[in-house]
Parts: structure tokens; C-alpha cells; sequence
């Protein structure tokens, strides 16, 4: 639980935020990585201060390493953490969501707040159905690289959420990667490509390392060169603009290593394959939802 000293810090700071900070107070109704994760974003962007948030996790660990991180308050009650926060960063299970969410919205009757689920697969409808009316959602997906500040997300307004309540996820979201804003019915496409996408890209970094041992590299070389070379084709991506397949172009001549080593992956199916594991994902994300 939290303790009174602890929730006086976060209401005193309500009255005496705006002199340093954004109106805004903040929690996370998940403590784990990705909840600790946007936190620490937001810290670092300077949208909030420390004694502006709370975490909220049942595990004592989990609330433990939150606090270390962050600086922030931690509680195991979901309701003590609505009634002192107007953002609310949604970071549960996705099984888990919707009950946290209503059994923590009981408490807050009368009180406005925007609540920014990250739960793969649970839409808008079944946020806002959990919720008062006066709650605004915002449904999102970021990936794990928002840990090294590298994310990839996308968000979805509900139909209460405002442009102000847009400019608040754009930026908890920007401050850990690229953040995009979409219609719902992409969301599930995204959860299957950039939200799982990150362990497709450890098994091709991984691939390439066993082929650099396989040819005689050390592991710990190979895997330097595969990572470095799959963070450097990215990184061509987005500063230049170009299509893949023109860059692709530019590093294959003909007769050349690159055309036999590209053949290969044409004849084993890798495009097909990476093509059927995000489907597979999106689908996965889907009935997520519909559970």
C-alpha cells in the first residue's frame, strides 16, 4: 500500500506542478518493464517529475524496482493510484486490463482521466465499456526497443479522448521512439508487426551470427557484426527515405556475393516467412481481444 507520506508528496505536487512541470500527473497501472520503460521516457523528456508519479504493481518486487528506477512512489492498489493521477498508462496483461481498469474506475467517480492502455488486442470498446464516461481512452503499442529509446509505437484515440489527450500520448510515446497516430482498425496489424517485430529481427541477427560461425567467426564477433549491420540497414532506412529494395540494389552487383547470398533466402522462403509471422501475430492479437 501506499503510504500517506507518499500520496501527500503526489497531491502536494499537484498544487505546486505547474511552476516546473505540465499539468499533469502520471501512473502506471503495471510495473514491469514496458510500464517502468514509458515512465522512465517521460522522466528523461522532462514531462514530468518524480514526485509527479506513481507505479502501482501486486508484486513487492516488481513496485521495488519501479521506485529504484524511477524515483516515484509505488502502490499495490489501483484505486489509490486513479484517485491521484489524470494520466494513466493502462501496462497489465491483456486479460488483465479491462478488470483492472473497472475495478480501479469505482473509485473515481466524477473524476476525469485519460487512461493510455497498452494491452495487445483489447480495443477502444471494451476500455471505455470498463470505464466511467468522464475517462478518456487511448489505446497503444509500443515495442521493447523503447527501452534503449528506440521504440516503435502506434496509438488510437477513443471517442471521448480530445486533441489535448492525442498530444499527451505523442509525446509519454515519442519520448522512447517513433509514435504514430492511426485508426483502431490498424492497431492489431501493428501489435503483429512492430509490436513482435523485435523477436523476428533477434532471429535474423541471430541467423546471421550462426552463419558467421559457421564460416568460421568467433560468437562473440559474429554477433557484433549481425547486430551492428542490422541497426545500420535500419538506421539507412529511415535517414534516407529509400525503399528497401532500392537499397538492396545498391549492395548487389552482379555475379556478385550478395545476389548468391540473396538467392538462398529467396529459395529457403525468409520473405514469405516474415511476411507469415506477422499475419500469424495480428491474428493472435485479434482474439486476444475477443476474449
Amino acid at each position: 500500500m501506499m503510504t500517506a507520506s507518499c500520496l501527500g508528496e503526489i497531491l502536494l505536487a499537484a498544487v505546486v506542478r505547474a511552476r516546473h512541470h505540465p499539468a499533469m500527473t502520471l501512473g502506471t497501472i503495471g510495473c514491469g518493464k514496458m510500464g517502468t520503460t514509458l515512465i522512465g521516457g517521460a522522466l528523461r523528456a522532462e514531462l514530468v517529475a518524480p514526485a509527479q508519479i506513481i507505479g502501482c504493481d501486486p508484486s513487492s518486487a516488481a513496485r521495488e524496482a519501479f521506485t529504484q528506477a524511477t524515483g516515484a512512489c509505488a502502490t499495490s492498489s489501483p484505486a489509490e493510484l486513479v484517485k491521484a493521477c489524470e494520466v494513466i498508462l493502462l501496462c497489465t496483461m491483456p486479460l488483465q486490463a479491462a478488470e483492472a481498469l473497472r475495478d480501479a474506475a469505482e473509485v473515481a467517480s466524477g473524476q476525469p482521466r485519460l487512461v493510455i492502455s497498452i494491452a495487445a488486442g483489447i480495443t477502444l470498446a471494451t476500455l471505455e465499456a470498463a470505464c466511467p464516461e468522464n475517462f478518456r481512452i487511448i489505446r497503444a503499442m509500443p515495442n521493447t526497443p523503447a527501452l534503449v529509446g528506440k521504440g516503435a509505437a502506434a496509438y488510437c484515440l477513443g471517442t471521448r479522448a480530445t486533441p489535448a489527450d492525442a498530444a499527451t500520448a505523442q509525446a509519454l510515446l515519442q519520448a522512447v521512439g517513433l509514435a504514430l497516430e492511426m485508426p483502431e482498425r490498424f492497431m492489431n496489424l501493428v501489435t503483429g508487426l512492430s509490436g513482435s517485430g523485435p523477436a523476428y529481427v533477434y532471429v535474423v541477427i541471430e541467423a546471421l551470427a550462426d552463419g558467421g560461425v559457421l564460416a568460421g567467426l568467433t560468437r562473440a564477433v559474429a554477433l557484433r557484426l549481425a547486430a551492428q549491420t542490422v541497426l545500420g540497414a535500419a538506421a539507412m532506412v529511415l535517414e534516407t527515405n529509400e525503399h528497401p529494395a532500392v537499397l538492396k540494389d545498391k549492395v548487389t552487383s552482379p555475379g556478385g556475393t550478395t545476389i548468391a547470398g540473396l538467392a538462398e533466402l529467396e529459395r529457403l522462403g525468409l520473405r514469405s516467412a516474415l511476411i507469415a509471422a506477422v499475419s500469424a501475430a495480428a491474428r493472435r492479437a485479434e482474439q486476444l481481444g475477443n476474449q
